[in-house]
C-alpha cells in the first residue's frame, strides 16, 4: 500500500502551485489595506513578499518544486516575524500566519524542516516578549480597525485552506486505506481458499479434506457411524494428456469433479488430491451397502462418455475404499489403507473397486522389504547367476546356456524369481538389475572361452520395462566391452508381448542391435499373441516353445498338435526352434521327430552355478 508522503523530496508542483497562489492573494489583499492606511514600511514588507512568491510560482513552472517550497517558507517566515516586530508585537495579527506557516511546513518539508520552524517561532515571539518587558523595543498596541479586521480574515482564509487540503488528504488517505484494507481481507479470503481448495476444479484439496474429516469423527463418534473412504485415480488418464494435450486433459478433469459433485449426497465431501487422485468422504455410513451402492455409481458415472472441447472421452477408475474406524482411527492411516486397495483394484483388472483387508496390507509390507531387499542384494552383490545348458537334440552337444537370475537372501533363504522380478519391474529396479545380469553373464562366458569352452551362446532374458527406458542398447555395448566377448555370442529373449508393441523406437533399437551381430529369440512362444507379422518384421533367430506345451505333448493330442505347427512355422521362416522343459525320452525322441534342433529341460540338468556348469559341460563333452 502507497502512503502519500508530503515532505521536500516528494513535493507535489499542482498542489504546491494552488498554496501559493492562496498565499499570494491573500498578501496582495492585506497589502492594498496597509497602502490604504499609508503604512509604507508594512506595505513594502508585503510587496515584496508577494514578489518573493511570484518567483516561487516561476520555480514551480520550471519544475523546481523543492526550491520554491523552501523559498516560500523562509520567505513568510522571516516576513511576517518583521511584521511582528515593527508593529503590534505578539498582538499583531501577523501572529496568526505562524500556525498557518506551521501548516504549510508540515505538507511540504521535512520534519526536520518543520520542527525547527516551530522552535524559530518561539524564539521570535519570546524576544518581542523579552525586548518589550526590558524597554529594548516597545510595540505600541493600535486601536482595532477594519485593517485588522482584513489581516485576520485574510491569515485566516489562507489557514483554514492549508488545514482544508490536508484534511482532503487525510479523508483520501483513510479512504485509501479502507480499499486497501478490503483488497487484503479478500486477498487473504483467496489465499485461504486457493492454500484448501483445487485451483483446477474449485474441490477441496488434501489439507481441507483432513479438517473436513477430523470434523465428521467427531460427529461419527457421537452419532455411533462409520465413515467411509473412497480413494481413486483414472485408468489410463496420462494417455489422454500425451494424446490431447495437457489443456484437454484438465478440461476432463473438471468434468469429472463437476459429474462426481453431482453424484454424492449434500453430506459427503469430494476431494482432489492432486493428477487425476480423487477422494469421496462419505460421513453418517451406517451399512456397507451404500458405500458399495456408492462406488458402483461412481464407475457408472465415469464410464458415460464427455464431450470436451468437441472431443467425446470416456474413462474408467480403479477405486480403494477405506472404512473408519475398522480400517483406521485417523485420517493418515486410513488414507493409506485406501491406496493399499486401490492398487489391489488396479491389479484386479481396473475398472473396478476393492476394499482394503489386512492381508492387502501384509502384501504391501512384504513388497517394500523386497524393493529394499533387492537394493541391499545389489550392494552387497548377493545375486547369482545358474545356467542352465541348452543342447542339440541331433548331436547331444552343448550349444548354449540360459542365464537365470538366483537370489538367495540371507535371512529369507531362496527368493524365486517369479516373486522379486515383477517387483523389480514396478519399482524399476530391474534396469539396475539388468545391467548387473548383462554384465556378469557376458564375463562369465569369456571367462569360461579362456578355460576351454569356445563356442558357448548364452541367452539373457530382458525385461519389456527395461526397453521403456531406451538405455539396453548401451547396457549391452557397456558388457560386451567390459567383458571383451564379441557380440555373436549373446542372445538376448524377447517377450512377444514387447514385439507386438511394434513401436518405431522398438524397431530401430532392434536393428541397432541385431547390427552389433546379436542373436535374438522369443522366449515362451505360443503363450502369447504368437503373430507371424512380428517374426517376419524383427527377423529373429529361434523360437523357444514354451515348457507348458513340451511338458504334455506326449498326452495331449492339442499340444502335440500346437508344438507341431510351431515347429513348421518356424522352419518356414528360417528359424531355429528350442524346447523348453524337456524332462523324459519319449518328449526327447518326440520332439527330435518333428525336426526340433534344440532344447533344454530336467531331462539333462536343471540351472546351474557357474563352476558347477563348468564341470558338467566337460563331463559332458569329453
Amino acid at each position: 500500500m502507497t502512503v502519500t508522503n508530503y515532505s521536500a523530496l516528494t513535493v507535489q508542483p499542482e498542489r504546491l502551485g494552488r498554496v501559493v497562489w492562496a498565499m499570494l492573494v491573500a498578501v496582495f489583499l492585506c497589502s492594498l489595506l496597509s497602502l490604504s492606511t499609508s503604512d509604507w514600511e508594512t506595505t513594502t514588507l508585503l510587496f515584496g513578499t508577494c514578489g518573493m512568491l511570484v518567483i516561487a510560482l516561476w520555480l514551480i513552472r520550471r519544475g523546481m518544486a523543492r526550491s520554491a517550497g523552501n523559498l516560500v517558507l523562509v520567505t513568510l517566515t522571516l516576513s511576517m516575524s518583521f511584521v511582528i516586530f515593527i508593529s503590534q508585537g505578539i498582538r499583531d495579527p501577523a501572529v496568526l500566519a505562524f500556525p498557518g506557516i506551521m501548516v504549510f511546513a508540515s505538507m511540504f518539508a521535512t520534519r526536520r524542516v518543520f520542527i525547527s520552524m516551530v522552535g524559530f517561532f518561539f524564539i521570535v515571539l519570546a524576544l518581542v516578549v523579552i525586548s518589550n518587558l526590558q524597554g529594548w523595543h516597545t510595540n505600541v498596541v493600535a486601536a482595532l480597525s477594519v485593517r485588522t479586521l482584513g489581516y485576520t480574515l485574510a491569515i485566516l482564509t489562507v489557514t483554514a485552506f492549508f488545514v482544508w487540503l490536508v484534511a482532503t488528504d487525510l479523508r483520501l488517505v483513510m479512504e485509501r486505506l479502507v480499499l486497501e484494507n478490503e483488497r487484503i481481507r479478500h486477498s487473504n479470503v483467496q489465499i485461504d481458499r486457493l492454500a484448501r481448495h483445487d485451483s483446477l476444479t474449485g474441490l477441496s484439496n488434501r489439507m481441507e479434506v483432513r479438517d473436513q474429516f477430523d470434523r465428521a469423527i467427531q460427529h461419527a463418534a457421537q452419532e455411533r457411524s462409520s465413515i467411509a473412504l473412497l480413494y481413486f485415480d483414472l485408468d489410463d488418464f496420462k494417455s489422454v494428456n500425451d494424446s490431447l494435450g495437457h489443456a484437454t486433459g484438465d478440461l476432463l478433469l473438471c468434468e469429472i469433479a463437476s459429474r462426481l459433485l453431482s453424484s454424492v449426497r449434500s453430506t459427503d465431501i469430494v476431494s482432489r488430491h492432486g493428477g487425476d487422485e480423487f477422494l469421496i468422504v462419505m460421513t453418517n455410513v451406517t451399512d456397507e451397502s451404500s458405500v458399495t451402492t456408492m462406488a458402483s455409481k461412481v464407475l457408472s458415472f465415469l464410464e458415460i462418455p464427455f464431450n470436451v472441447d468437441g472431443v467425446e472421452l470416456s474413462t474408467t477408475c480403479s477405486i480403494g475404499i477405506a472404512i473408519y474406524p475398522l480400517d483406521g482411527s485417523d485420517f493418515a492411516s486410513l488414507m493409506k489403507a485406501a491406496d493399499v486397495a486401490m492398487y489391489r483394484a488396479k491389479e484386479s483388472g481396473r475398472n473396478a473397486f476393492r476394499y482394503f483387508d489386512g492381508n492387502m496390507n501384509t502384501s504391501v509390507v512384504e513388497h517394500l522389504h523386497l524393493v529394499t531387499g533387492i537394493r541391499a542384494a545389489l550392494a552387497k552383490n548377493e545375486f547369482a547367476l545358474y545356467y542352465q545348458p541348452q543342447f542339440e537334440l541331433g548331436s547331444k552337444k552343448i550349444i548354449g546356456a540360459e542365464a537365470l537370475l538366483r537370489w538367495h537372501h540371507p535371512e529369507l533363504g531362496y527368493i524365486p524369481p517369479n516373486k522379486f522380478i515383477p517387483i523389480a519391474e514396478r519399482s524399476g529396479l530391474i534396469h539396475e538389475l539388468g545391467r548387473w545380469v548383462m554384465n556378469e553373464a557376458c564375463r562369465q562366458v569369456k571367462e569360461w572361452q579362456q578355460t576351454g569352452i569356445p563356442d558357448l551362446v548364452v541367452a539373457i532374458n530382458i525385461s519389456a520395462v527395461q526397453f521403456r527406458r531406451d538405455n539396453i542398447e548401451r547396457d549391452v555395448i557397456n558388457a560386451l566391452t567390459a567383458s571383451g566377448l564379441a557380440a555373436n555370442f549373446v542372445e538376448l529373449e524377447l517377450t512377444e508381448s514387447l514385439l507386438m508393441a511394434d513401436s518405431t523406437s522398438l524397431t530401430e533399437m532392434l536393428v541397432r542391435l541385431r547390427g552389433l551381430g546379436l542373436r535374438l529369440s522369443i522366449d515362451d512362444f505360443g503363450t502369447g499373441y504368437s503373430n507371424l507379422g512380428y517374426l517376419k518384421n524383427f527377423e529373429v533367430h529361434c523360437l523357444k516353445i514354451d515348457q507348458s506345451f513340451i511338458r504334455r505333448m506326449t498326452v495331449s493330442n492339442n499340444d502335440a498338435g500346437i508344438v507341431r505347427a510351431i515347429i513348421e512355422m518356424a522352419h518356414s521362416l528360417g528359424l531355429t526352434v528350442i524346447a523348453e522343459g524337456i524332462e523324459d525320452e519319449p518328449t526327447l525322441e518326440r520332439l527330435i521327430d518333428l525336426g526340433c534342433e534344440g532344447g533344454q529341460g530336467f531331462y539333462w540338468s536343471p540351472a546351474l552355478p557357474a563352476a558347477e556348469f563348468y564341470a558338467y559341460y566337460r563331463s559332458i563333452q569329453t
